[in-house]
């Protein structure tokens, strides 16, 4: 069974950055698209950033010149650079793995990471 882990998120200060990290395991032939998603309390999940095996990007409008995907395939690793951070990016981010396969399944399927938290006080 393939899991995503994330880490790296936290509290930060207006204006200051974070980064955060997903690394997939368990048996991983390939994945196809990575990403993050992001649901803020009495919202629901919106995309920030997607990225394909390739290297092609897709961001969500709000978050465009400010957040910077990028990926590992070689560690099965997504990251996520967050600057010049406002209150309004306060969520929990979800790390995204699709069409995933393992060694253990000739199936595709997609996976969520458990979340982290990322808090921006003003």
């Amino acid at each position: 069974q393939a899991q995503l882990v994330e880490s790296g998120g936290g509290l930060v200060q207006a204006g200051g950055s974070l980064r955060l990290s997903c690394a997939a395991s368990g048996g991983i032939v390939s994945i196809s698209g990575m990403g993050w998603y992001r649901q803020a309390p009495g919202k629901q999940r919106e995309l920030v950033a997607t990225i394909t095996s390739g290297g092609s990007t897709n961001y969500g409008n709000s978050v465009k010149g400010r957040f910077i995907i990028s990926r590992d395939n070689a560690k099965k690793t997504v990251y996520l650079q967050m600057n010049s951070l406002t209150p309004e990016n306060t969520a929990i981010y979800y790390c995204y793995a699709g069409s995933l396969r393992t060694i253990f399944s000739s199936t595709y399927r997609d996976y969520w990471g458990q979340g982290t938290q990322v808090t921006v006080s003003s």
